[in-house]
């Protein structure tokens, strides 16, 4: 575990696919910790018990889902959010405790937005760090390629009319620090500084084909 934020560690790397990487985020608070997205192994559950475990899961898709989840509920006593969408998918792997389909902020403090787009149920999360900092959570739907530019990709249910619309609405936020999902580096975690948001959001509506 790395601790990349006061409140947020970030699991150890893995790689599913040659050139590409993915972590997991436990969100640490006096309340039950959040962990966002899933690991692919167990490597860091005994430092997840020292930080005092893990009491709510989001996905933020299906491609999240493996089972590893049932392992992480039954450890750590969890409950688990997914997308209504991809209910089907993930809940061949483990029981979904709270199914998210509408736009809101739910009683954990996350507000949660349906981005459908990259897979039919894509859900990304926004939250307030305890440093004045506002964290977004993307997944999939958007993350930074190999030249350094935002950008998408699509998977045979993708929908890039849909996904448009969703990059559109994440560029009316203002988010400080961007944690994908995938990467293309050693870690998901952008902290945008003095760029510009809806700049990175142009870069990934210009990679959605049909945008032009």
């Amino acid at each position: 575990m790395r601790q990349i934020r006061t409140d947020l560690w970030e699991t150890h790397t893995d790689a599913p696919f040659p050139g590409l990487t993915t972590h997991a985020y436990l969100w640490t608070r006096p309340e039950r910790n959040v962990l966002l997205y899933s690991p692919a192994t167990e490597v860091d559950f005994a430092a997840i018990e020292e930080l005092g475990g893990i009491g709510y899961q989001y996905l933020s898709h299906k491609h999240e889902a493996g089972p590893l989840l049932a392992r992480i509920a039954d450890q750590f006593r969890s409950q688990l959010h997914a997308p209504a969408a991809e209910l089907g998918q993930i809940g061949r792997y483990a029981h979904i405790d709270v199914s998210l389909a509408n736009r809101h902020v739910d009683s954990n403090g996350l507000e949660i937005i349906p981005t459908p787009g990259h897979t039919p149920g894509s859900t990304c999360y926004l939250l307030a760090g305890v440093e004045d900092e506002t964290y977004l959570f993307t997944g999939d739907t958007t993350y930074v390629g190999d030249d350094g530019r935002w950008t998408t990709y699509l998977v045979s249910d993708s929908d890039p009319a849909a996904l448009r619309s969703s990059l559109e609405l994440l560029g009316t936020l203002h988010p400080d620090i961007v944690i994908t999902s995938a990467s293309r580096s050693e870690t998901g975690m952008h902290r945008l500084g003095s760029r510009r948001w809806s700049d990175c959001i142009a870069e990934a509506l210009a990679s959605v084909p049909g945008e032009n």
